[in-house]
């Protein structure tokens, strides 16, 4: 199984180390951490090097405080295609606090984009309470990724898949007032479907509340199964040729 997308930091996780010893042993074979900034960025670019079951995606969160977009595109333009580094990622748009600058999350995003056109890279794409302009924003661009931590509807989900993007699917399945992931999972054919955590945040059922981490996967991977009323063994096998493929893995 592959978690395509973690935040493993060391602000995060005392000994990384241990940590992918334990993950390996729950069955992942692979995970893909994610950068937000430029502190997270050199971290990621660090840890692929060391490690041969970790893959990285850099890329500049729109809640994050980058004070030069020229400068944070000249690391994505410098590092883009440094090794195993698979996506730009975590980018998009995000409205939820009140004090977010349209403006600036839009040029952000844009300029990103446009970095992962130029060097054929796939995108990992968040989106919180701006999922009607992050697709019309999508639509614009010849790109396939991930729409992390999908929690629209399947009307939504049809639409970003016909553009050629995967739903990123993580604990918040496990949740009980998770309907409208749930409705997803039940109607959108599993193609289109990517595990991830979002470790240390949203760990499923029975560890919410605490910090998760990519062991969790197979979890996640369960609840599918049952809600789509099929064998765990192959949710593992069509997510990870998903995940394979859309990563060139």
């Amino acid at each position: 199984m592959i978690d395509t997308h973690c935040h493993i930091y060391h602000e995060y996780y005392d000994d990384i180390d241990v940590l992918l010893k334990n993950i390996k042993a729950a069955g992942v074979d692979k995970i893909i951490v994610n950068g937000c900034d430029m502190k997270s960025n050199l971290e990621v670019l660090e840890l692929v090097k060391k490690n041969e079951m970790v893959y990285g995606a850099i890329g500049f969160h729109p809640t994050e405080k980058h004070d030069d977009i020229a400068e944070c595109i000249d690391f994505l333009q410098q590092h883009v295609n440094d090794s195993k580094i698979v996506a730009i990622g975590e980018i998009g748009l995000d409205y939820h606090y009140p004090d977010y600058d349209k403006k600036s999350q839009i040029e952000l995003f844009k300029r990103q984009l446009d970095v992962a056109v130029q060097n054929n890279k796939p995108i990992i794409v968040h989106s919180r309470d701006a999922i009607q302009e992050t697709f019309d924003i999508l639509s614009m661009y010849r790109l396939k990724g991930s729409i992390h931590a999908y929690s629209g509807s399947i009307e939504m989900a049809n639409m970003f898949t016909s553009l050629g993007y995967y739903i990123g699917v993580g604990g918040v399945c496990t949740y009980t007032n998770a309907k409208n992931i749930v409705k997803v999972i039940e109607n959108i054919d599993l193609a289109y479907i990517l595990l991830e955590t979002d470790s240390p945040y949203l760990p499923p059922v029975p560890f919410r509340g605490k910090k998760n981490t990519p062991e969790y996967i197979p979890i996640i991977a369960k609840r599918i199964s049952e809600i789509k009323e099929i064998d765990v063994e192959e949710v593992k096998e069509v997510t990870t040729a998903n995940a394979s493929r859309l990563f060139d893995f």
